[in-house]
């Protein structure tokens, strides 16, 4: 009894309290397995095969078999067998001739497909004229051999049925994938949606005379397709669903002629009334229903009518909320539809930067490994250099002297420290070593001069390779910043690619509003960014006639509407005349900088070795820079440029100003061996607060003039190349509006001659300038220097002046009082 009740009890423990228990919804496995049965198995093909097998056209003729067969076999051909039943039963149901007609015109469309397949290279294009040869056949040898007679009508008819078939079968090929692959797809084109109502009319066709209780089955039917297309797709989708319905079902019996305007207007006010909901449409349909049962004859029709279209509404109210938005996801046009496109959008952008940031992962992962390496030596690591080292002097000196007993086993501790200060002091003093030493090492060793010279060889290898060890790490280092600020960067680019534009379509509305009150036509409208400083706005304006109304009257209404100076950043005019004007609207910079430059080449040359360059860089920043190479002429030239290019490309890419530096001077000291080194002077202005960052390697002062005051900035550090790596040093100083920052090589700060202190010099040159304008200054400092020379150029310079100025635009802000108001 203890075992049975154990065991009973023991998988009690087993429960996961954890998960939620969840009831499964029986409508939804319902109709999983109907879509399983009917799409996936395609079962649904026998029940269209059936209807479109006793489908009519003018009363008498059925070009819908043969074309749906053709359309099955090409796509389904395991379902082709299931169809041909489906056809015959429905063609039965008409007549046994209808039956017997159509099982052989498919089997002749299928001897004259299989006969000359092996030499079709299309098939897709040969099965519509297979099926128009094969109705046309068949409608002459029907007429021949059931009427024996051969008339100009029955010739007239098999030409309209095989021209009608040929059509169907193009048809039938477009809509068919859209019933019966499951595969999921992005959207239906508009072709495939008018093939798909037009294979479903068709379809309905075959329930012409089908009645309950006098009520026709295709009333109903064709009514609940039109409002449940204008539901989902809005007025155009269910007044075209509409029409193709009713001019189907009108070319089948003459009698619905006014049930094709009933479905057409019933499509359009459904459409319309989509706001409303389910109710809505409903209640579009019974006004068409209503005015176009005005044409009846009588009451009973009236009743009729009107029962008809309940049951259709009753079918859409009854219909799943899950099918209508499955179905709007493939309509283009509607609200599920974009929002499947955003979706699918949303999770490229993820996928997008998920993978971005792993790789950023790896570069910081990478930089971790080599960071991890740059350890210092410890302790027990320079003692084994140590020891390495005096081993190999000992086994040259030592191995094989009388005395090595007594040295290095009875006095093991004398000697090794005797060796250890020779080594250490030779190191200091270049290879020399005190008398007191010396005479000290003389008395306790008998081959004193021999120690020492082997030791002074030794001391070559090991500070060659303790160098070498030293560039190892340096390089580590060096590498390490790099990928670091690798990472950094695309760790930025990942978080870019996560920022999901807003949707400012309210912003949108009442810009466009305002300046349509305004006399200004917009066309369209794009806000990306409304974020103060960094505001972005894109408008395409109609038959723009190039007057400047979008730096005069766009640019300062959105000023005032926005609350900060938005100026025009770009243009693209159209190609054709009257078309359309594409305009980018952004925030306008807090501060601007206006440059001057002045230089000279050595002996008045043509080719200087300075180069020199001033640009915006992005991210609101303004870099000035003048390298110099070493030496003159054009392989000085040809080094300082590319410093400058590189240096600039690498800082473009939003990489940190120092890793920059020192991935050019890598880059620089790895490429040659040839002692070719640069200088750099590089100031970085942000031009929201102008502040700015000096980075100095190896140039002389920058100077800052600020009214009567001039500021000095300099800082110190070897040239570009000369080593792999080094410090740089960041001068950070906070510009107002109205200075002047002047930049300039060795060969203006050093050229004057006869002066002692270059500095007071230039303080004192730069405190008389009496003008403000960069251009002027930078040629007046040139010139200063050059009759210092008595017109001498000695070597080659160049003078850059930047003046910091507010930003004022050209145009003030219009104020637009309705819009404050509506804002507010």
């Amino acid at each position: 009894m203890e075992k049975v009740e154990r065991n009973f009890i023991e998988p009690i423990r087993e429960v996961d309290f954890i998960k939620p228990f969840k009831i499964e919804n029986p409508f939804k496995n319902f109709q999983a397995k109907m879509e399983n049965f009917f799409l996936k198995k395609g079962y649904i093909l026998l029940f269209l095969s059936f209807l479109l097998g006793r489908s009519l056209i003018l009363a008498q003729l059925t070009p819908f078999s043969v074309p749906f067969f053709a359309a099955v076999y090409l796509i389904r051909r395991d379902k082709a067998p299931l169809v041909l039943v489906g056809l015959i039963a429905g063609a039965a149901t008409l007549s046994i001739q209808a039956a017997i007609s159509t099982f052989v015109v498919t089997i002749l469309f299928l001897l004259l497909y299989r006969g000359t397949k092996r030499w079709l290279t299309n098939e897709v294009r040969m099965i519509p004229y297979y099926v128009l040869v094969v109705l046309l056949l068949g409608g002459l040898a029907e007429g021949y051999l059931f009427s024996d007679s051969f008339t100009m009508y029955e010739l007239m008819m098999a030409g309209v049925e095989s021209s009608l078939g040929f059509i169907l079968t193009l048809i039938f090929i477009q809509s068919l994938p859209l019933l019966t692959i499951s595969k999921r797809r992005q959207s239906f084109k508009t072709e495939e949606i008018v093939c798909l109502i037009i294979l479903l009319a068709s379809v309905m066709t075959g329930t012409i005379g089908w009645t309950v209780y006098d009520l026709s089955i295709d009333h109903i039917f064709s009514r609940y397709l039109v409002i449940l297309f204008a539901f989902v797709a809005g007025a155009t989708v269910g007044s075209t669903v509409g029409v193709v319905t009713g001019l189907i079902f009108s070319l089948s019996t003459v009698a619905s002629f006014t049930h094709m305007s009933l479905l057409a207007f019933a499509g359009l006010l459904g459409g319309l009334l989509k706001e409303g909901k389910k109710i809505g449409v409903s209640i579009g349909l019974y006004i068409a229903t209503l005015l176009m049962a005005m044409y009846g004859d009588g009451t009973a029709i009236l009743v009729n009518t009107l029962l008809e279209t309940t049951i259709a509404v009753l079918l859409l109210l009854i219909t799943p909320k899950g099918i209508t938005s499955k179905l709007a996801k493939y309509i283009p046009g509607t609200i599920e539809y974009s929002q499947e496109q955003q979706q699918y959008m949303r999770n490229m952008r993820d996928i997008t930067a998920q993978r971005v940031e792993q790789f950023s992962n790896v570069f910081e992962a990478l930089s971790h490994s080599f960071s991890n390496q740059n350890e210092p030596n410890d302790w027990g690591d320079d003692e084994r250099e140590l020891d390495y080292f005096l081993s190999n002097v000992t086994e040259r000196t030592c191995q094989l002297c009388h005395r090595k007993e007594q040295c290095w086993t009875r006095n093991f501790n004398t000697t090794y420290d005797y060796m250890k200060e020779i080594m250490l002091e030779m190191e200091q003093k270049e290879g020399n070593i005190s008398q007191v030493l010396f005479r000290e090492w003389d008395t306790h060793c008998v081959k004193p001069k021999k120690v020492i010279e082997t030791m002074g060889q030794e001391l070559t290898f090991y500070q060659a390779n303790q160098r070498l060890k030293k560039q190892v790490r340096e390089s580590r280092r060096l590498v390490a910043d790099q990928l670091l600020g690798v990472s950094e960067v695309m760790g930025n680019f990942a978080n870019e690619i996560q920022k999901e534009r807003e949707n400012h379509y309210r912003q949108e509305e009442q810009i466009h509003e305002a300046l349509q009150e305004f006399g200004i036509e917009i066309e369209n409208i794009e806000i990306y960014s409304l974020e103060q400083g960094n505001i972005d706005i894109d408008m395409t304006i109609p038959n723009y006639e190039g007057h400047g109304e979008c730096e005069k009257l766009i640019a300062p209404m959105l000023s005032d509407i926005l609350g900060e100076t938005i100026l025009v950043s770009s243009e693209e005019y159209s190609e054709y005349p009257n078309g359309f004007y594409h305009v980018t609207f952004r925030s306008a910079k807090a501060y601007t900088v206006e440059t001057g430059v002045a230089h000279a080449a050595k002996d008045g040359g043509f080719i200087s070795g300075d180069s020199y360059s001033m640009n915006e860089i992005g991210c609101g920043k303004y870099a000035v820079a003048i390298s110099d190479g070493m030496g003159n002429g054009e392989r000085a030239h040809v080094e300082s440029q590319e410093t400058l290019q590189l240096l600039q490309k690498i800082l473009q890419s939003g990489i940190d100003e120092k890793v920059a530096i020192k991935s050019v001077n890598s880059v620089l000291s790895l490429r040659t061996t040839d002692e070719i080194f640069s200088t750099l002077d590089l100031a970085m202005i942000d031009l929201q607060n102008a502040s700015a960052k000096f980075l100095k390697i190896c140039s002389i002062p920058s100077f800052v003039k600020r009214g009567d005051k001039v500021i000095k900035i300099h800082a110190s550090n070897l040239p570009m190349g000369i080593i792999d790596d080094f410090e740089v040093d960041v001068v950070s100083e906070q510009l107002k509006a109205g200075d002047l920052l002047i930049m300039m090589s060795d060969g203006v700060f050093e050229g004057p001659k006869h002066v002692e202190n270059y500095d007071l010099w230039m303080k004192r040159k730069i405190k008389e300038l009496k003008t403000n304008d960069p251009q002027e200054i930078a040629d007046l400092i040139m010139e200063e220097v050059i009759r210092s020379r008595s017109g001498f150029i000695e070597d080659d310079m160049t003078v850059v002046v930047a003046q910091i100025k507010h930003n004022i635009p050209k145009w003030t802000s219009i104020p637009v009082p309705q819009f404050r108001q509506k804002a507010n």
